[in-house]
């Protein structure tokens, strides 16, 4: 019989003011992995700098990373990692921070890294050179928790999901008054992304008796606070409660994996620049439909949460948020009928051979994950696929 796993982050540390804790560090050099202007905009940035010196260490920052991290800045941050030379790597940041600083980290350790490598699965055995810890910015990623990074390869436009345990932080740092900055329609998109894990997770064909209480606690927390959290972002109850959903349902997912909803959010992403959480958003009602035929766990989950009918339920929580229910209505960047249908073949195959099809409730083929891009795309039903 073959073992399984889980594995989450040594610590988890959460509550008002975790931030302290990086003041309790031991070691000389710490790098400051973070992306745009937010952080340090709202004084993150500044007091982590300020936790870290406190605890005499000397501290480097890495900044600029991209909302879609690709290839050629997870090698730069590496160089610049191993000219500074750090015992410890904190990512601060949204998802794209975190997912970056991880591969910085493989960079940083081993310089020679071949990322196709990474994509095969071939992960060297880090913390030769430094621990990593994960500080988020958004409740949705749950990259503070996951053994998963997503990097673009801008010049083919494909997401890699990488996934290796190695890469597992060793301390999440959860502070919610990070999140609590989020405008609405971010804390929406990483919302609706905290929920396609959960869901992912709970139907997962990896699922296990350890990974479905946590995603069915997240999902419950995401139903009940994401609309309060949006609507009135200094709610610092509803902004706990999510972030705390973004943890358990990185928790379940980091060990169950994901399916069809990653996948196809991964490529679309990749081809359009759609914000992977909204994708999640709008891609998921339509996967779950089609899931549906292959698992009783959404009849369960609908049973005991009280939901008649979860694909429905989900598009209702989308507009409360101002999320759109087909990918045609998106406004963030534009997605044309001639140009998805001029990229719909090789988007179709690119989603189904990526990794997180493979603990999909249902087997699906390239075809039908044309199908589902369809439905998703004009609004039409995926039961009938």
């Amino acid at each position: 019989m073959a073992l399984n796993w889980f594995r989450v982050p040594k610590d988890i540390v959460f509550g008002d003011g975790a931030l302290s804790y990086l003041a309790g560090l031991e070691g000389k050099r710490a790098t400051l992995v973070t992306g745009g202007n937010s952080m340090k905009r709202n004084g993150f940035l500044d007091e982590a700098k300020a936790q870290l010196e406190k605890a005499g260490m000397e501290v480097s920052i890495v900044d600029g990373v991209e909302p879609n991290p690709s290839i050629e800045t997870v090698i730069r941050g590496g160089k610049e990692m191993a000219e500074f030379g750090p015992d410890w790597i904190i990512a601060i940041g949204g998802g794209s921070a975190l997912d970056a600083a991880k591969i910085m980290w493989v960079y940083y350790e081993y310089p020679d890294t071949k990322f196709e490598d990474l994509v095969a699965g071939k992960f060297p055995k880090l913390r030769t050179k430094a621990k990593f810890i994960a500080v988020p910015s958004t409740s949705g990623t749950a990259s503070e928790i996951t053994a998963f990074s997503v990097i673009t390869d801008t010049a083919n436009h494909i997401k890699y999901p990488l996934v290796s345990y190695e890469m597992t932080p060793d301390v999440a740092l959860l502070d919610a008054q990070i999140p609590a900055k989020m405008p609405p329609h971010i804390t929406a998109n990483t919302g609706m992304d905290v929920m396609a894990h959960a869901i992912e997770a709970w139907v997962s064909t990896a699922a296990t008796s350890y990974t479905d209480p946590l995603a069915h606690e997240a999902i419950r927390l995401v139903f009940a606070q994401l609309p309060t959290a949006y609507t009135n972002g200094s709610d610092i109850k509803a902004r706990e409660d999510m972030h705390n959903a973004s943890a358990l349902a990185g928790m379940a997912f980091t060990n169950a994996s994901l399916g069809l909803v990653h996948s196809l959010a991964h490529k679309i992403g990749g081809e359009f620049g759609i914000t992977h959480g909204l994708a999640n958003a709008i891609l998921m009602p339509y996967i779950v439909e089609y899931n549906r035929k292959a698992t009783d766990k959404v009849d369960k989950l609908e049973k005991e949460m009280g939901i008649a009918n979860l694909p429905e339920a989900l598009k209702a929580l989308n507009l409360k948020v101002g999320i759109p229910l087909t990918l045609k209505e998106v406004t963030e960047v534009q997605i044309t009928e001639k140009e998805f249908n001029d990229v719909l073949d090789r988007m179709s195959k690119n989603a189904f051979d990526d990794p997180c099809t493979l603990t999909n409730p249902r087997s699906s083929s390239p075809e039908d994950v044309k199908k589902i891009y369809q439905c998703a795309f004009y609004g039409k039903s995926a039961l009938e696929i």
